[in-house]
């Protein structure tokens, strides 16, 4: 099968459900041809991936139940170390470690990369290693010096495929920086305007 991304989620079982609801043949098109795709980090998605300050995270515990959650920290905290891998920290949070426990008995991860004012999101599957501090080599990439997160460990997530979404049902949202821009920008034309009308007045 080509398209990684399909040959791990469309299982027997979504099969049918894209068969019931006249899907498939559409979808049977992504898993045709004899070269992987999907699977490798490109240039478009490694500017996304630096892009965004946070994403979701999904784990599953020893009992099959999955857990989702939001990671964050500053543009640019997830690291892209080569085609096949990304990292992260692991900042400290409640420390509750339901996914860190969770990875240590299942590996598997999915993530949700969300550009909200655009509406795209990229999906991603992949294998987790928990790197702990006693691995300089790695821990050194993922140190954001001007961001008071205190690092735990580390994230280093095999990719195994990953899937771009389409915009249908995402509802644009702006951060506080995106906002700010837009003010400024607007603030800016308004004084270059009042100066243009001050030039106009008779003297």
């Amino acid at each position: 099968m080509a398209h990684k991304f399909a040959d791990i989620m469309f299982t027997d079982a979504v099969k049918s459900i894209q068969i019931d609801y006249g899907s498939r043949k559409m979808y049977t098109r992504m898993e045709q041809g004899t070269a992987d795709y999907n699977n490798l980090i490109g240039p478009n998605e490694a500017a996304f991936i630096s892009a965004r300050d946070s994403l979701y995270m999904a784990t599953i515990n020893e009992t099959g139940w999955p857990y989702v959650q939001h990671r964050g920290g500053p543009v640019g905290f997830v690291k892209i170390l080569d085609e096949k891998t990304i990292a992260m920290p692991d900042f400290r949070g409640n420390r509750q470690y339901v996914s860190v426990g969770n990875l240590t008995k299942d590996d598997r991860i999915s993530l949700f990369f969300m550009d909200y004012p655009n509406k795209i999101r990229l999906k991603i599957l992949g294998r987790v290693a928990l790197v702990g501090l006693d691995k300089p080599d790695i821990i050194t990439k993922l140190q954001m010096p001007n961001y008071r997160g205190h690092i735990e460990r580390g994230f280093v997530i095999k990719i195994e495929a990953f899937d771009w979404n389409c915009p249908q049902h995402i509802t644009e949202r702006y951060t506080l920086p995106d906002i700010e821009k837009s003010v400024c920008a607007l603030q800016d034309k308004i004084t270059d305007l009042e100066s243009q009308l001050a030039n106009l007045k008779p003297q």
